[in-house]
């Protein structure tokens, strides 16, 4: 019963990651009710879903793209080496602060999003953040998303919109570079005795059916409609995380 409700948790998650972002909601608190630490509910996660990142990923590869006059190599480069400093981070100290911070950096990542969707003309994708900036946002969300992840995915939606991507191809992007950064931080984890395996690999089989979904709609959802998803699940993960923190 227990293992049928991780992936479950993990489908879940893995179509949410592939949408939006913001899957790590889901399956730490499952992992904690299923006897983990905190920490060790982290790693866990942190390795499970990976596999299905890389999946939607390459799934969604043809709307992966650079920001303007920003190639995607070099958001690549930044991911997995802010990814790497991440996961170092993480197995030195506790993942306490980091959790304090989410509701706001969702809350704020969300608004930013928000804005960049609808206040925006429609069709107008002018760039607001010139490619220094949009590295630096990159370098930071991925130092992040090793350390703790939750959220990421509303972070880089709204740093590559205002890069001046497509709400499409952001979420190409945004699947492809979330893969690339946690590569860097489970190289780190699988050694760890925090990871969990039976639990790990439930939870993987889930997301990787639930990203390859996730890609799927995200190729055939209408754009409007998608940027109302992602800012409903924005504005429900911020209440929830506000009303009862990880």
């Amino acid at each position: 019963m227990l293992i049928g409700f991780i992936i479950a948790a993990g489908f879940w998650a893995g179509l949410q990651n592939s949408l939006a972002g913001g899957g790590s909601f889901v399956t730490l608190p499952v992992l904690i009710l299923s006897g983990m630490t905190p920490l060790a509910a982290n790693i866990t996660s942190t390795v499970a879903l990976f596999p299905g990142q890389v999946t939607s990923g390459f799934a969604g590869r043809r709307l992966v793209t650079g920001a303007g006059r920003l190639p995607f190599w070099v958001l690549f480069v930044v991911s997995v080496l802010g990814g790497a400093l991440g996961g170092l981070l993480l197995l030195k100290t506790p993942s306490s602060i980091f959790a304090l911070l989410v509701p706001w950096l969702v809350l704020f990542a969300t608004a930013v999003f928000a804005w960049g969707s609808f206040l925006r003309k429609p069709g107008e994708f002018k760039a607001h953040l010139e490619p220094f900036g949009a590295v630096l946002a990159q370098f930071v969300i991925a130092i992040y998303g090793g350390y703790f992840g939750g959220g990421i995915g509303f972070l880089m939606m709204a740093a590559l919109t205002m890069a001046g991507l497509s709400t499409r191809s952001a979420g190409a992007t945004k699947n492809a570079l979330a893969g690339v950064m946690n590569a860097a931080a489970v190289a780190l984890f699988v050694t760890s005795p925090q990871v969990h395996w039976n639990q790990a690999l439930a939870l993987g089989a889930g997301a990787v059916v639930g990203g390859l979904c996730g890609s799927w709609a995200l190729h055939r959802v209408n754009e409007r409609l998608l940027r109302m998803v992602i800012v409903g699940i924005g504005v429900c993960l911020t209440i929830g995380l506000f009303l009862k923190p990880i």
